[in-house]
């Protein structure tokens, strides 16, 4: 039996139905995926020729002795994709207000300014296959940019390692070591530690819930000390490509900030 034309009419409307479903395909292939709330970092890049912004407020509270300090920071990730594999990276805790009471006195002090900026690129070095994590290098310099009451010492560059593993059950694992080459205010340097591991939970395709052990740094006394921060969070999907999420990171020696609260919104284009 010979076969009938297909009318053009249906001939469209089937080539823009494949056109939709491609897109589709694309789209859920490039879900944005950040490297925010958790301290841990994501494995993956944007893409070449992505942009993706990850912004937020993140308000700190500490209180030792006599004094209580509370902050305000506007942190910026800004990521552009220079390839399948690479990606230029700028950072900030941007405008930082912060305040500063003597409870004994009843004063209060204030500065306000801008933190320093970091400049990096990150490379995702291989995908996930078999009990291999996805594998991602970072390798950033922080500059003494800031505001003279939030500036660092000097140039300090950084190297992290990052590993991912997807578990059964919807969980998944991220590691990340790394170190850091600092500058204290003596001009001393100075290598210090970094490590960190999050366990994640999706609740559905939407929301993303984690658990986290962080050390932004492993020092001694004298070079400022361990920081570490025991941290709840969780992200979820306003769509494929725009993410809000928040996080609550308490502090785990007298080195850290007592309690800090962030919420955020991030958005790839």
């Amino acid at each position: 039996m010979q076969k009938k034309p297909v009318p053009p009419c249906n001939a469209l409307f089937a080539g823009l139905l494949m056109m939709l479903a491609g897109a589709a395909g694309a789209e859920e292939k490039e879900l944005i995926v950040t490297d925010r709330p958790d301290f841990v970092e994501s494995s993956d890049v944007v893409g070449k020729g992505r942009f993706q912004a990850e912004t937020g407020v993140a308000i700190e509270r500490t209180r030792r002795d006599t004094r209580r300090t509370r902050a305000i920071y506007t942190p910026v990730l800004l990521r552009m994709g220079t390839g399948a594999a690479w990606e230029l990276r700028i950072e900030t805790d941007g405008r930082v207000v912060q305040h500063t009471d003597d409870l004994i006195q009843g004063t209060r002090t204030t500065d306000r300014g801008y933190a320093d900026t970091s400049v990096g690129a990150k490379w995702h070095v291989m995908d996930e296959s078999g009990t291999n994590p996805s594998v991602g290098i970072l390798a950033h310099v922080d500059l003494d940019s800031g505001s003279a009451a939030f500036r660092g010492n000097g140039l300090r560059p950084s190297l992290r390692v990052v590993a991912e593993w997807d578990l059964p059950a919807g969980l998944s694992l991220g590691v990340m070591p790394g170190l850091t080459f600092d500058k204290d205010q003596n001009g001393e340097r100075s290598w210090n530690g970094i490590f960190a591991a999050v366990l994640g939970k999706s609740l559905s395709e939407q929301t993303r819930v984690f658990v986290e052990i962080a050390l932004p740094q492993i020092a001694r006394s004298r070079h400022g000390g361990t920081v570490a921060t025991l941290d709840v969070g969780m992200a979820y999907l306003l769509s494929p490509t725009w993410q809000i999420d928040t996080a609550l990171y308490k502090g785990l020696n007298k080195n850290t900030a007592d309690l800090t609260w962030t919420v955020g919104l991030s958005s790839k284009f």
